[in-house]
């Protein structure tokens, strides 16, 4: 009788929301390199999810992309209901977030809610129900992008540090409920990042005068950093908040 053959483990999945940016697109073919079959998420533009999902099959690896508005929570519902029914998503980046920057004397109130709701609202509406299959398999990664904005602030950007911040004490609550499941909640707070919102923002002087590494960090510097913090080596760090910003504090 020859013994019995032995099952493949199945690759596991994670959804990376805000996939189809700069520092998303390159968390998205990080996280495909490292083995995992990758959800690209965009809301405004899916044809750049999609160009993700191209690069990735080029390069050998697995992924397709998704589309929903993160701030609404029916149509996110809905868009989670179905990737579940292909069974559980182990591994979440909640990366999506908008600038929409003005003082706050002469913000609107619009301004203020559209920030919260993507970045905040998005993380509830994303995370909260992948929950409980994730704990069922034992084994979880939730990383969320922050920003150096909700460690130092930032003029004009009050949402924008709010809306981040709030990531911070979700994210150690979050680590406090699930640890004994085997998942681990982190946070990844990225300084000035090459790509196009940073290249409209920051001339080169003026990144020479913030940053204490006289440059911006790539992309890939940040991808790096989340690949590590969803694999099995890193298990054990949890709750934490991990700058990436050359020196800013």
């Amino acid at each position: 009788m020859s013994p019995p053959t032995a099952q493949p483990t199945p690759m596991r999945r994670a959804l990376v929301t805000g996939g189809s940016g700069d520092i998303g697109g390159a968390i998205c073919r990080q996280l495909a390199d490292d083995g995992l079959h990758v959800i690209v998420h965009a809301n405004g533009n899916p044809q750049r999810a999609q160009e993700v999902v191209a690069v990735i099959h080029h390069e050998g690896g697995s992924a397709e992309a998704v589309a929903f508005d993160v701030a609404d929570g029916a149509s996110t519902g809905a868009a989670i209901a179905r990737l579940l029914e292909d069974g559980p998503i182990q591994v979440v980046v909640n990366n999506a977030g908008i600038h929409d920057d003005a003082p706050m004397a002469g913000m609107d109130e619009a301004q203020w809610r559209r920030v919260i709701d993507v970045s905040v609202h998005g993380f509830f509406n994303v995370t909260q129900p992948l929950l409980l299959p994730m704990a069922r398999t034992r084994w979880g990664r939730i990383v969320s992008v922050s920003s150096v904005a909700a460690v130092l602030g930032n003029r004009g950007q009050t949402n924008y540090a709010a809306a981040k911040a709030a990531l911070h004490g979700a994210s150690k609550s979050l680590a406090r409920e699930m640890a004994s499941r085997g998942i681990s909640v982190n946070v990844v707070a990225p300084g000035v990042i090459e790509g196009r919102m940073a290249g409209e923002a920051f001339p080169a002087e003026t990144i020479r005068q913030l940053v204490p590494a006289a440059r911006a960090g790539r992309p890939q510097e940040v991808a790096a950093l989340v690949g590590f913090l969803c694999s099995d080596a890193a298990g054990y760090i949890n709750g934490q908040v991990i700058g990436i910003n050359g020196g800013m504090g």
